[in-house]
């Protein structure tokens, strides 16, 4: 077998090469088509895009003036009686009778309950001999020293006896007189714990006593008020019984409480007849000055960013201004406050829709509920047990109003839509 015949040859398929030609032509096209953009770009008039102008927030206000209102200061106090003492037996003995009972009015020197007297009786009259005695031994002494019989020495020591012997007297008659168990002054007696026949030892706690008039109502001050609380001002003291007294303040401290720092006041008030009794609370407001300050409605209060206490108003180019604020005095229907202008347009409706700098429509508020006249003194809010409330400009805490609306961020709500 010869090398020719046993050689094997392959040839070319000649429709292998026709696809890879259709996928080259593919490629050139399709490479053709989006580079044409950059090549031949499309003429086009670019559309001016122009944002819709946005309308000023309508808001609702209120024009304001500033007037005089007079500050208080408020707290809250207990009535305490005027004096208050434990009575005390001065001597020990039996009881030989008790004169009144709890609850009785007595005069100052009034005898309250008697001791037995027997043996105090029995001292006295032997004291008594016993002056006599030394009594006419001095007498002798002397007529003998005058005659010249007996000796100076004679005469002194006879002059210290009837000293002594005096001195006795006096002391019996004052233990005589230690079994009247007396009233110190004029009061109401609270406890009595003697009767008839009970043995009583010398300083034992046998009743109490107490005069309330006047009362003396004692509240705490706090530092802030210190300087505005003076001797001598009038206070208006209303009571939880319901009575209500004109007082005067009668001690203002000087050192504050260690743990509360703050500073002890006394209030005196009258109570003649007695009416008041002593221990009940108290609610105390005193005339601290007069400020130019506006009534607003608590809603119209707010917080800046920054977390100050504040109202929104409008300038005369109708941009909301913040201006801050300090409440120096609550009513029921309102609070005072200064910090404002004389005069100012407050933002009474939509002030939760806007911020400080912002345009809006302001349109006049409707006709409000609002004091003719600052009164002369702030309603009396409802008892709550709670700490108690300064309407003073520089008090300790002003009397709570409602929590103010934050205007950190704009809402989503859109301009104009009632609040």
């Amino acid at each position: 077998m010869n090398d020719e015949t046993g050689r094997l040859e392959f040839s070319d398929d000649k429709g292998a090469s026709r696809s890879t030609w259709i996928a080259a032509a593919l490629v050139v096209a399709i490479v053709a088509w989006m580079g044409s953009g950059f090549v031949f770009p499309e003429e086009k008039a670019e559309e001016q895009i122009s944002e819709p102008e946005i309308a000023p927030v309508a808001v609702t206000v209120e024009t304001s003036s500033a007037r005089p209102v007079t500050l208080y200061f408020q707290a809250e106090g207990q009535a305490q009686p005027d004096r208050d003492t434990q009575v005390r037996a001065e001597s020990s003995g039996d009881v030989a009778e008790v004169l009144v009972a709890k609850g009785q009015e007595v005069a100052e020197g009034a005898v309250i309950a008697r001791l037995s007297a027997t043996k105090a009786d029995a001292d006295l009259s032997r004291a008594r001999e016993e002056l006599t005695r030394a009594r006419r031994e001095f007498e002798n002494a002397s007529e003998l020293l005058s005659r010249g019989v007996a000796t100076a020495d004679r005469q002194a020591q006879a002059r210290a006896t009837l000293a002594a012997a005096e001195a006795a007297v006096a002391s019996a008659e004052d233990a005589l007189d230690s079994l009247n168990i007396v009233a110190p002054f004029a009061g109401r007696i609270e406890t009595l714990s003697l009767d008839a026949g009970e043995y009583v030892q010398a300083g034992a706690q046998v009743g109490r006593i107490v005069d309330n008039r006047p009362l003396t109502v004692a509240i705490q001050v706090p530092q802030q008020a210190l300087r505005r609380i003076d001797n001598g001002q009038t206070a208006t003291v209303n009571f939880i019984t319901g009575e209500e007294r004109q007082g005067t303040v009668s001690f203002v401290g000087t050192s504050a409480n260690a743990e509360t720092r703050t500073f002890l006041a006394e209030i005196d008030v009258p109570n003649a007849d007695g009416a008041i009794p002593a221990g009940i609370s108290a609610e105390i407001r005193i005339p601290t000055g007069q400020a130019q300050a506006h009534f607003v409605q608590p809603s119209t209060v707010s917080l800046s960013p920054e977390g100050r206490l504040g109202v929104k108003t409008v300038a005369e180019d109708d941009r909301v201004v913040f201006t801050p604020i300090q409440i120096v005095r609550a009513e029921i229907n309102g609070v005072w406050v200064v910090g404002l202008p004389e005069a100012a347009r407050i933002i009474t409706v939509g002030q939760g829709f806007v911020n400080a700098g912002d345009q809006v429509r302001p349109s006049p508020a409707p006709h409000a509920a609002e004091p003719a006249e600052a009164p002369a003194e702030p309603s009396a809010p409802p008892s709550t047990g709670n700490p108690p409330a300064v309407d003073d400009a520089v008090g300790q805490a002003p009397a709570p109003a409602p929590a103010p609306a934050a205007t950190s961020a704009k809402p989503t709500q859109a301009p104009g839509t009632a609040q």
